[in-house]
């Protein structure tokens, strides 16, 4: 009971609502011969915020953003950001599911991912520099990589999963969300999960500060 008196504390208050944009694509007929009938050539959509953003500054993400009141559920609101963020197509993206919302503490949103498939893929950009420094597709080959997985933990003792991939750290939300996903579907390889790395040094390796 106290534990979870506390947890309420915690998310008590105003708390706003968001929705991300999980979004791969790859051969819809799969490969039969890898683990979880993973595509050969999928490839998950992310995008590298501005380092001047004040919140989660330089972090890797998913498309996504706070819910507008016109927004068509948390579905619209992951197209429309993405939209917004990317310039990607949505009339070629088949929303597949919703997964159960996530609290973020540091900005007080409480998270929906939108789980879907790129079914016609179309040119994705960087739309304003002011919030996004990269829009990258990286290939699910390079991300399930055994040798680009392990855990980061924080000097508070946070831990998350996290991913090294096209000089960039996934981690915090983005890497639990994938790390979920991709287990819960069958696409991992086994990896070393007693490698765990200071969260500071590993954003170091690849340019950044926590």
């Amino acid at each position: 009971m106290g534990r979870a008196r506390v947890l309420r504390r915690r998310i008590s208050g105003h708390v706003r609502q968001a929705a991300v944009l999980v979004l791969f694509s790859g051969d819809p007929d799969g490969n039969p011969s890898a683990p979880g009938g993973l595509p050969a050539d999928a490839d998950v959509l992310l995008t590298q915020r501005a380092t001047t953003m004040r919140n989660h500054s330089g972090q890797v993400a998913f498309p996504g953003g706070a819910v507008d009141p016109e927004d068509d559920g948390p579905v619209g609101t992951a197209l429309r950001e993405a939209w917004e963020e990317t310039g990607l197509d949505r009339t070629g993206v088949q929303p597949i599911t919703t997964l159960p919302k996530l609290f973020v503490p540091p900005s007080r949103f409480e998270v929906t991912p939108v789980v879907a498939y790129w079914r016609t893929p179309s040119e994705v950009r960087v739309m304003d520099r002011a919030e996004t420094d990269r829009v990258v597709r990286v290939p699910m080959s390079d991300l399930l990589d055994p040798a680009n997985r392990f855990l980061v933990r924080s000097a508070l003792g946070y831990r998350s999963p996290a991913f090294q991939v096209d000089g960039m750290l996934v981690w915090g939300l983005t890497g639990g969300i994938l790390a979920g996903l991709v287990t819960s579907l069958g696409w991992e390889s086994e990896w070393d999960r007693t490698d765990v790395r200071d969260l500071e040094q590993a954003l170091a390796a690849v340019g950044m500060v926590l």
